[in-house]
C-alpha cells in the first residue's frame, strides 16, 4: 500500500514502480488501492486511469490531474536523494506532481472546492492513446469542472497554456540499384539533404499570445532509409516534430509544415492542438493570485504540449503547476528539488482551503 502521508517519500515510491507508457498497470493498481482507503473519496477506474472525487456540495469544482507514465528508463532508477534533490526517471515528469495530488487527495478532506483527482495513463505517447482523452470520450461527466490544474513540471511556478505539436513524415523517393552500379539508381537518402538543410537553418519563431511569449520549434527527430548494405535505397523518411504556438490551429500548423517542405511528400502522423493561456478567466486569475502570493512566482508559457489543451477543448480553463524543472524532463539526469515538491503541496493546499 502506498503511504500518502509525505509527498517527497511518495514521489520516490511512485518512481520506483515501473510505469513506462503502456506498462502502468502495477502503478494504477497501487494508486487505486491507496485512494479507496479514504472514505471521503468516490473512486472510479477506466483501464489504467484512476479518478477520485469529493462530493461536498461546494459551488465550484476543480480537476487536479497528472499522468502516471514515464518515458523509457535510461539506467536512472531506483531513485536516490542527493543534496536535497530526488534523482530518477519520473521525478520531474511527473511523479512529483502526482505525489502532491495523491497526498492532498488523502489529507485534504474538506476543501473549499469540490475536487476531482485524475491519474491517467499513456500521456508520453501518441495522442490517440492518451488516457485523459479516453476518459473525455467515454466518461465526460468525470471531468466536469470549472477549472483544471495539471501537475506538469513548472519549477513550482505557473505556466499558462501550451504549444501544440505535429509529427510529420517527409519522404523522398528514388530507384533501387546495386551499390556497385549506383549510376543505375537514384539514392533517396541523398535526396533528403535539402530537407535536413532546411531544418538545420530554421530559426525558431517567438509568438506573443495573450502577453506570454511562446517559442516554437521545428526539428528532425528521426530518419530511416535503406534496404541492404549493397543496395541504393529507394525511399528515405525524415520524421519532423513541429511545436507551434497556441495562436495557430492544427490546420494552420499543418499548412505551414507542408509549405516548408513543398515538393516533398508529407504525411501527418500525429497532431494535438495547443491551448491559449486564458489568464483573463476569473478562476485562472484567482489561482494565479493566490499561488503567486504564496510562492512569489509569476506566470510563464508552457513550451511543451500538455493536457491543458484537452481541458481547453472541453471548455475548462486550465494551467500547469507542479514541481521540477521542465528542462530536466526526459533527461538522463532527471531530478527534482525536494523544496519544489513541498512548495507545490503547500501552495495548492492553501488555495484549496481558502
Amino acid at each position: 500500500m502506498l503511504d500518502l502521508a509525505d509527498p517527497v517519500a511518495l514521489t520516490a515510491a511512485l518512481c520506483d514502480i515501473p510505469s513506462v507508457s503502456g506498462d502502468e498497470r502495477a502503478l494504477a493498481d497501487a494508486v487505486e488501492a491507496a485512494l479507496r482507503a479514504h472514505a471521503h473519496l468516490e473512486v472510479f477506474r477506466d483501464g489504467d486511469a484512476v479518478v477520485a472525487r469529493t462530493h461536498l456540495g461546494r459551488a465550484r469544482r476543480v480537476v487536479v490531474a497528472g499522468h502516471l507514465d514515464t518515458v523509457p528508463v535510461q539506467g536512472n532508477l531506483p531513485t536516490r536523494l542527493v543534496d536535497g534533490e530526488l534523482w530518477g526517471r519520473g521525478t520531474v515528469d511527473m511523479k512529483g506532481g502526482v505525489a502532491v495530488a495523491l497526498h492532498l487527495a488523502a489529507t485534504l478532506t474538506a476543501p473549499a472546492w469540490d475536487v476531482t483527482w485524475v491519474f491517467y495513463d499513456q500521456e508520453e505517447v501518441d495522442a490517440d492513446r492518451n488516457g485523459l482523452g479516453r476518459i473525455a470520450g467515454a466518461h465526460p461527466e468525470w471531468l466536469a469542472a470549472d477549472f483544471a490544474i495539471l501537475g506538469e513540471p513548472t519549477s513550482a511556478a505557473i505556466e499558462g497554456g501550451c504549444n501544440g505539436t505535429i509529427r510529420a513524415e517527409v519522404r523522398t523517393h528514388g530507384r533501387t540499384a546495386h551499390s556497385a552500379r549506383a549510376w543505375r539508381g537514384v539514392n533517396a537518402i541523398h535526396a533528403a539533404a535539402p530537407i535536413l538543410e532546411r531544418l538545420r537553418t530554421h530559426v525558431p519563431t517567438e509568438v506573443d499570445v495573450d502577453s506570454l511569449v511562446y517559442r516554437e520549434g521545428l526539428n528532425a527527430v528521426g530518419i530511416r532509409g535503406g534496404i541492404a548494405s549493397n543496395m541504393v535505397p529507394d525511399e528515405c523518411v525524415v520524421t519532423v516534430n513541429y511545436r507551434f504556438a497556441p495562436s495557430r490551429t492544427v490546420a494552420e500548423a499543418e499548412a505551414h509544415v507542408r509549405e516548408l517542405f513543398a515538393g516533398h511528400e508529407v504525411v501527418i502522423t500525429d497532431a494535438a492542438p495547443g491551448a491559449r493561456p486564458g489568464l483573463d478567466d476569473p478562476a485562472v486569475a484567482d489561482f494565479v493570485g493566490a499561488v503567486s502570493a504564496h510562492t512569489g512566482g509569476g506566470v510563464g508559457p508552457k513550451y511543451g504540449w500538455t493536457d491543458v489543451a484537452r481541458f481547453a477543448a472541453l471548455g475548462i480553463p486550465a494551467v500547469n503547476f507542479g514541481p521540477g524543472d521542465p528542462l530536466l524532463a526526459h533527461a538522463d539526469d532527471e531530478r527534482c528539488p525536494v523544496s519544489d515538491i513541498r512548495a507545490c503541496a503547500a501552495a495548492l493546499r492553501a488555495w484549496l482551503e481558502r
